[in-house]
């Protein structure tokens, strides 16, 4: 992967101090999906990661805290057991394609 080809990434937390916790959430709410309260999809080139992981690393206290940035192979599978948090009309795809994919999910008549 090329330092500016977009992949897609998971992005985990779990920071000790709420105030600290609610900036990191903010600011992971600003570049990606959350798909948890503490796990983000976010789609980045490698050099879009690495600045993000910076502006991460000036929000938490290292000793403490804990995040992780996982990147996606290009063709992924996945389950899913439970509510989503997605909205109900939306759902998450996987593509081979580099971008995040969002479609309306087909009427249940239909599937």
């Amino acid at each position: 992967m090329s330092l500016h080809e977009a992949a897609r990434w998971i992005v985990t937390y779990d920071i000790t101090e709420p105030k600290r916790g609610v900036r990191v959430h903010r600011l992971l709410k600003k570049r990606g999906i959350p798909l948890q309260y503490s796990v983000f999809l976010v789609e980045a080139s490698s050099a879009q990661m690495h600045a993000l992981m910076r502006e991460l690393e000036a929000l938490i206290a290292k000793q403490a805290d804990d995040v992780r940035a996982y990147r996606l192979p290009a063709n992924p599978q996945f389950d899913q057991l439970g509510p989503s948090m997605l909205p109900d009309d939306m759902l998450f795809t996987a593509h081979p394609a580099p971008t995040i994919r969002i479609l309306h999910r087909r009427p249940k008549e239909l599937t």
